[in-house]
């Protein structure tokens, strides 16, 4: 059973690190290919529309992404009801600027620590095929602590986690960082299901977004505009 649960927990880890290296790796053409009129028109439409999306981000969101990487579709196929996202962070509004916190491991992320960057690069039509934002029905004090643990963590250098074990809390993987996040800002009140496979037990990013208490905002699929 224990090895079991190791080779599931080295099979993520291998996902993380092989499609990430692959991703870095690759090299980049040496001639600039030409963007057709309507390459660029879908371009501007995709922008366009997370400029829009992004006005209705609050602070305390849960804010999804799907990556175009190797790494981010294998990771997808863990969810166990929706297989739409593969990566999740948390909104958090600081003097006016919106940022997103959220846990990134390989090559992409070098020195493993907890993310802060902006919707624009966390989104990046250039690295992803879909976002989305979701909102918790819970008090404004909640939302207030939510943000301050993240950012709290983010500050400690929080590191990602390779083994996928929700047992421990000094690293944390994606869907992990927002579930014990929100069990800390919430004094437990809201917990996420577990998703099992075999004798593997984990958070998926769709037992985050599915909660009952979940409300969807907004998905953008870039592949539509």
């Amino acid at each position: 059973m224990k090895k079991r649960k190791l080779l599931i927990r080295w099979l993520c880890g291998c996902l993380i690190f092989f499609g990430c290296s692959r991703k870095s790796n690759e090299q980049q053409p040496e001639s600039t290919t030409t963007l057709s009129t309507e390459d660029i028109a879908k371009a501007r439409r995709i922008h366009a529309a997370l400029a829009e999306c992004k006005k209705l981000i609050r602070g305390g969101d849960v804010v999804t992404r799907t990556g175009n990487d190797f790494t981010s579709q294998s990771l997808r196929t863990l969810n166990r009801r929706d297989k739409t996202f593969s990566h999740c962070g948390i909104a958090s509004m600081e003097h006016d600027s919106l940022f997103i916190y959220h846990a990134l491991g390989g090559e992409y992320n070098p020195d493993q620590h907890l993310k802060r960057e902006s919707f624009e690069a966390f989104s990046d039509p250039n690295d992803n095929v879909a976002t989305g934002i979701f909102r918790f029905d819970m008090p404004a004090k909640n939302k207030e602590r939510l943000m301050a643990v993240a950012r709290e963590l983010y500050v400690q250098k929080m590191r990602f986690d390779m083994d996928f074990d929700l047992k421990t809390d000094d690293k944390m993987y994606c869907a992990e960082f927002v579930y014990k996040s929100f069990l800390k800002a919430t004094d437990s009140t809201i917990r996420f299901p577990h998703s099992i496979i075999r004798d593997f037990e984990f958070v998926g990013v769709d037992d985050i977004i599915l909660d009952p208490r979940s409300t969807k905002i907004a998905v953008l699929n870039y592949r539509l505009y």
